[in-house]
């Protein structure tokens, strides 16, 4: 049986690749996979502890993330249409002029 401690050292390295592609790119879809591999990160300690503690707490809060995460992909998509279609490009940082 593999050990917890395994489990949160794939997490581990998982949310912080996520972090490093939030922090350093300008590209709104690289955000968009970056936050997915954060929460499936979560997701990968839920389930850790699940097994664990021998119960199905954590599989459940893992599949409630699932779904917010697929609500998020849907907002963020229409998000980054709109940006497309007012600038051409999926660059961030070009999206200043549509503050109020």
């Amino acid at each position: 049986m593999i050990p917890v401690q395994a489990y949160l050292l794939l997490s581990a390295a998982v949310f912080c690749i996520g972090l490093f592609g939030i922090l350093t790119r300008k590209n709104a879809l690289i955000f968009l996979m970056s936050v997915e591999l954060m929460l499936n990160a979560a997701n990968i300690n839920f389930v850790a502890f699940s097994l664990h503690h021998g119960n199905l707490s954590g599989q459940v809060f893992s599949l409630f993330t699932m779904g917010i995460a697929a609500a998020e992909v849907a907002v963020g998509i229409g998000i980054i249409l709109v940006l497309y279609r007012n600038f051409s490009d999926v660059d961030v940082t070009k999206a200043t002029t549509m503050r109020w």
